[in-house]
């Protein structure tokens, strides 16, 4: 892979010094190179400062995949999957399905890979990545040896980069509908056509906490397949579990089955309808997990995000019982971990209740954020206790 060139402007040579990977396009002054290929970036008095995936199409132009002015080819990236397989190997628990690649925060930017048991699920998310999705994938089955390799490559983020969408097998057969185990339990996956590469594995750490201090009737919100309300049944008498999706509350009751829980009950309906009936017909709650998904898509939906994460959370509130426990949390990247924090602290002074707070958590530790990288850091989720 030939590497271009690159020159920035002195903003972006800082935003690099304090370890941020992105260089806009108002800050590249020149570029000669092929989209998608490897560049060198320099500074116009000819300092180098790493090299990058080079974009010709999205606002992010520069993706910095190394400090190093050196070759980027097949033995870096073994070096940087095993550094991350390694990762894994230290935090993943009883569970066959994890995120064994985290694009930047596994310094391979625009690169995910999720480990669904044998089956391995790549999204290449800029021009850069999929250059090399040919080296990714026969590292992945040399390192790896999986039975198949399927590409989410149908997110729209992939416009942004100029790419099609699409969603195919790189190698093996179609696995279809598989079972793979989270935190030791069961679960239906279908990694070519479930939600993100097959589901949403981010809370895998939370959703154990939270079945260790789960009691009582418990309430499930945004439950997609059922994963919390799952984790829950072992710990609740029952369960309620409600989404809008009606095939998301249908494989929540196969999931349900597949664990052999009776006393979980899915509903398909508007989470913010469902609140707000409860909160009329004064129903109480000792545990609710309040887990939306991102209300904040860009800057220009903040507003409207922090009036809907404010009303499911008052409601909520009004629901539980005297020490009973609320899981909420945000994926919304625009609301960040103080703003996040103020809105719960004002709401609760709204509702009229004391809160403690349990655990601060964030994303899985197979979702790792870089410190000098706030895009990386996304999952907010709080466990707090309604003391009276």
């Amino acid at each position: 892979m030939s590497a271009g060139q690159a020159i920035i402007s002195p903003r972006a040579a800082d935003r690099l010094q304090a370890g941020h990977l992105w260089i806009y396009r108002s800050d590249v002054v020149a570029c000669e190179a092929n989209p998608g290929s490897v560049v060198s970036v320099r500074d116009k008095r000819g300092r180098v400062y790493g090299r990058a995936f080079y974009s010709s199409s999205s606002l992010i132009t520069l993706r910095l995949i190394t400090q190093e002015d050196r070759d980027v080819g097949k033995e870096f990236w073994r070096h940087r999957l095993q550094q991350a397989r390694q990762l894994r190997q230290q935090v993943v628990r009883n569970s066959e399905v994890f995120r064994l690649v985290h694009s930047e925060g596994d310094a391979m930017p625009s690169v995910i890979v999720d480990c669904y048991g044998e089956v391995l699920s790549v999204q290449t998310l800029s021009q850069g990545a999929e250059q090399i999705k040919p080296i990714l994938v026969e590292l992945l089955l040399e390192l790896f040896q999986p039975k198949a390799i399927v590409e989410r490559n149908d997110s729209k983020v992939r416009a942004l980069e100029g790419l099609p969408q699409t969603a195919s097998i790189l190698y093996g057969s179609d696995p279809g509908e598989i079972i793979c185990r989270e935190n030791g339990l069961p679960f239906y996956f279908q990694p070519l056509s479930g939600q993100k590469t097959g589901a949403f594995l981010d809370h895998r750490e939370n959703r154990a906490s939270a079945a260790g201090l789960a009691r009582g009737k418990a309430l499930d919100c945004f439950c997609y397949a059922g994963s919390f309300a799952i984790h829950l049944a072992e710990a609740c008498e029952e369960v309620e579990a409600v989404d809008l999706s009606q095939a998301a509350v249908a494989m929540g009751q196969r999931n349900a089955a597949l664990n052999g829980f009776g006393n979980v009950r899915f509903g398909a309906e508007n989470v913010f309808d469902r609140l707000k009936l409860y909160d009329r017909l004064r129903k109480r709650f000792d545990t609710i997990v309040l887990d939306p998904p991102a209300f904040a898509k860009n800057r220009s939906h903040i507003e409207a995000a922090l009036r809907g994460y404010r009303e499911i959370n008052l409601r909520a509130l009004r629901l539980l019982n005297p020490g009973g426990l609320l899981v909420t949390a945000s994926c919304s990247q625009l609301i960040d971990e103080t703003l996040f924090l103020n809105l719960l602290t004002q709401t609760a002074a709204d509702a009229r209740r004391r809160v403690q707070v349990l655990q601060k958590r964030t994303q899985a530790q197979d979702h790792p954020f870089l410190l000098s990288m706030p895009e990386t850091y996304y999952l907010k989720c709080l466990f707090l206790r309604v003391l009276d």
